[in-house]
């Protein structure tokens, strides 16, 4: 799947939403491609990106709930998120317990804080499966994770204000 052949139709902005995306650096260059993705889905919605950067996978959902706490105490609160990293399966098991709690994690925040999340964290067997779902030319998994908090910030805004 494409990235163009991944988009329906033209979904209504969100203007000034404020995105909070947390990516993981383990990967630079993956990292630079998922964000990059991100960011243009959140730039097409007409929201707003604001990024932190954590090590690795693992560390994506507490830095991503104690920020949530911060903004909801300043009454700037975050009104969706995207996590974005990459883990590759290597000769041990610690692949299965990074890909599968940190997913675990994000879940946990979302559903708890009924929260638009989009999980952006690739979990692959290999390097090209990394590049080919991180490239915004190819899967664009970055805007697809974007895509989703935006398309569960659409609905419940809907249920807030009639949108």
């Amino acid at each position: 799947m494409t990235a163009s052949s991944r988009q329906q139709q033209p979904q209504p902005p969100v203007p000034g939403a404020r995105i909070l995306v947390v990516e993981a650096r383990f990967y630079d260059d993956l990292a630079d491609e998922l964000l990059r993705g991100a960011r243009a889905a959140i730039t097409q919605a007409e929201g707003v990106a604001e990024v932190f950067t954590v090590d690795g996978a693992l560390e994506i959902p507490a830095t991503m709930a104690i920020l949530l706490d911060r903004a909801e105490a300043a009454g700037t609160p975050y009104d969706a998120a995207v996590a974005l990293g990459c883990v590759i399966r290597g000769e041990t098991g610690h692949y299965e317990i990074v890909a599968g709690e940190s997913a675990r994690a994000l879940m946990d925040l979302s559903v708890a804080r009924r929260f638009p999340l989009g999980n952006g964290i690739l979990t692959v067997e290999n390097d090209a499966q990394a590049r080919a779902r991180a490239r915004v030319d190819e899967m664009n998994k970055g805007g697809g994770a974007a895509d989703a908090a935006l398309a569960v910030l659409r609905i419940k805004r809907s249920l807030v204000t009639g949108f």
